[in-house]
């Protein structure tokens, strides 16, 4: 399981339900996926990725006008059985770019830990079972091993969690920046914050006919647990999780709470791709 600069997970994507006879009411708040059961010759591929399902059956009846072998015409019934199944995708993924910021009143020396349900791939300053830094006001950072200053702390690795796509924004490639520079201010970034977010994740996004955006903030955090000495008055972890789309679907939209910074302030982004 791995982890990479902004949480990037790369999970197996699963169909969203764009389908006709879709039922209205469902199709407006669910993302889904059908089986049609037929008569054909199906092959499986195994992956890594696993499905939670919650079935939902419905069954068609239709008529088909067939030519017999004396040439006339006869009517069957056809019957059709299609599974609808909210989903929620389990998989190992990578977490791309956490990055962590520190914001303190005054200059102190900070320890940061983190308990990662998986394997850190990369990290930046070293992290030899944690950092050790000396943080300024402004957000400044000195490695306290190397002496070094940095701007803030990265890591990526491999993880795995259960992601809820149902809920989430679906905007179209070419509004991606207009849309997480208000929605990421609308959380509690800074500009500072949100344009290094923007900059990193933007091209992966913007060419994309649409994005279906999400923001996993409490799963993250249960997969992704940070230990900070002394500890924070205030703490901002944002992880975003999208999957490209062709076409746009319906999705109910969480609501988005503002951010409160207050004392000793913790801010972390992050974000994975659910392909």
């Amino acid at each position: 399981m791995k982890t990479q600069k902004p949480l990037a997970i790369l999970v197996t994507a699963v169909m969203l339900c764009s389908l006709a006879g879709c039922d209205e009411e469902d199709s407006s708040s669910r993302r889904l996926v059908s089986t049609t059961k037929a008569t054909t010759t199906t092959s499986t591929t195994t992956t890594t990725t696993t499905t939670t399902t919650t079935t939902m059956t419905t069954t068609a009846t239709t008529m088909k006008t067939t030519a017999t072998t004396t040439g006339e015409n006869k009517l069957e019934e056809v019957t059709s059985t299609t599974e609808y199944r909210d989903v929620y995708i389990v998989t190992d993924y990578m977490a791309y770019k956490p990055v962590i910021y520190l914001y303190l009143e005054e200059t102190t020396e900070v320890t940061v830990k983190l308990d990662l349900r998986g394997e850190l791939t990369c990290t930046y300053p070293a992290y030899d079972d944690g950092w050790v830094v000396t943080a300024q006001p402004d957000g400044t950072l000195t490695n306290l091993a190397d002496g070094m200053e940095y701007s803030y702390l990265y890591w990526e690795g491999e993880t795995d969690s259960q992601w809820d796509m149902s809920e989430g924004f679906v905007i179209k490639g070419e509004d991606t920046a207009e849309f997480l520079q208000e929605t990421l201010a609308e959380i509690g970034l800074t500009p500072r914050e949100y344009n290094e977010f923007i900059v990193y994740w933007l091209p992966q996004m913007q060419d994309n006919p649409y994005n279906l955006i999400t923001f996993q903030q409490e799963t993250y955090t249960e997969s992704a647990e940070l230990e900070i000495t002394p500890e924070p008055d205030s703490v901002l972890r944002v992880f975003m999780a999208f999957q490209a789309l062709e076409e746009p679907i319906e999705v109910e939209e969480p609501e988005i709470g503002p951010f409160t910074r207050e004392g000793f302030t913790v801010v972390e982004w992050g974000g994975t791709q659910v392909k």
